[in-house]
């Protein structure tokens, strides 16, 4: 599996399944966010069953959906930075590609000030 960096306490990647998780906390990771719909993509994992696979592993999910090739809302900012205020890091996001989890990061560091 791999992700990308994007600060000390946060990363993205693409789609994950359950077998990931484990990967995951290895690395350190506390947190997990999805910022993909449930079936955007046939045959995908849906976020409860990565969510019943990280809470098993001891790890905290979130459930941030954004649609692709839609404008972020000033509501998906506002419920990401929920998602990051409230979860301990370093968090761990995904969507399809990783794009959107990392647009939807600089928009909440854009929207501090």
């Amino acid at each position: 599996m791999e992700y990308r960096q994007i600060s000390d306490d946060y990363a993205v990647s693409g789609q994950i399944a359950a077998d990931d998780i484990a990967a995951i906390k290895a690395k350190g990771f506390k947190s997990i966010i999805s910022n993909r719909p449930d079936n955007e993509q046939p045959g995908q994992p849906n976020a409860a069953e990565i969510a019943k696979a990280a809470e098993a592993a001891g790890l905290s999910f979130r459930h941030v959906p954004i649609v692709s090739g839609m404008p972020m809302t000033g509501d998906d900012v506002a419920a990401m930075a929920d998602a990051l205020e409230e979860l301990e890091g370093p968090v761990f996001a995904y969507c399809r590609s990783g794009t959107r989890s990392a647009n939807l990061f600089m928009a909440v560091q854009q929207s501090k000030g």
